[in-house]
């Protein structure tokens, strides 16, 4: 049952006209929006001034590029975002430390965060949330040559499947695929060398950071995404959001129509595949 849901959740998020088995093949620009759902355009003609606030230190949503200019998805969404809600002249980015961000909110330095705050019940209590515009799915990872396909629950059966020990996905891992022996890793580095020796016959865990390695030099080409992609917000959070004030919710929703428009007009597809050349969906 627990798998089911899995795929049901996996399959709302993405459309809904290919194949489970044809999505893990030919991974794809992931659509958290409702095309069919219209959301109305706010007048935000009265707001002085939207500033965003980020950070630095986090590529690649938010980093400084080699002339030292703030950039990265979020500096590229932000702005979009700015001109969809049509105050692109009185739109603005500032970098903070992340220690600062949440006071500056607070003292009105700013209007909005957009540096992955995880919007739970605790921090629901200080921000108002947009709704998420991007989830990090859990995926399997496997040399090339033998790589599964999906379904893969039964295939799994017996095989040895690294995880990072005490995560998320170490939990989801024994609680949803218990038929695999799992093999804990306290760091990365250590996942990813024994999966390239074969001593593992899998890695599961978070699809971005996955994708990042299967596309830098350190794999050197050995491994792809098996199976997947499997999104679980109770084990994996709900994905990023950006935070506004809490007395702000309006401006919360405000960002839900512009991040929409963004989906449906094809520019979060362009950051996404500009950030993400190796797609984690």
């Amino acid at each position: 049952m627990a798998i089911r849901w899995i795929s049901i959740v996996l399959m709302l998020v993405l459309t809904g006209a290919q194949s489970l088995t044809a999505r893990a093949a030919e991974p794809q620009v992931p659509v958290f929006w409702d095309a069919k759902e219209r959301l109305p355009k706010p007048d935000l003609s009265k707001l002085p001034r939207l500033r965003f606030l980020t950070t630095t230190d986090f590529p690649p949503f938010n980093f400084l590029d080699g002339a030292g200019r703030l950039s990265g998805f979020h500096v590229d969404l932000a702005r979009a975002i700015c001109a969809e809600l049509g105050i692109a002249d009185k739109c603005q980015i500032q970098a903070l430390p992340w220690a600062e961000l949440e006071g500056a909110l607070k003292k009105g330095e700013g209007e909005a965060i957009i540096a992955g705050i995880a919007a739970t019940p605790q921090s629901r209590s200080k921000y108002a949330f947009s709704r998420s515009y991007l989830q990090f799915p859990a995926r399997f990872i496997m040399p090339k040559t033998k790589a599964l396909t999906e379904p893969i629950f039964d295939k799994l059966r017996g095989k040895r499947v690294g995880v990072l020990a005490g995560s998320g996905h170490e939990r989801m891992l024994r609680d949803y695929f218990g038929a695999v022996q799992v093999v804990p890793f306290e760091r990365p580095e250590d996942l990813y060398a024994d999966l390239k020796a074969g001593k593992i016959d899998a890695a599961f865990g978070d699809g971005m950071r996955f994708s990042f390695w299967l596309g830098g030099p350190d794999a050197a080409g050995c491994c792809r995404f098996a199976g997947g992609p499997y999104l679980a917000p109770e084990y994996l959070g709900s994905g990023m959001a950006i935070a506004t004030r809490a007395d702000d919710p309006a401006l919360a929703a405000a960002f839900d129509y512009a991040l929409q428009e963004i989906s449906v007009k094809g520019t979060f597809a362009e950051f996404y595949l500009r950030y993400f050349p190796v797609s984690f969906f």
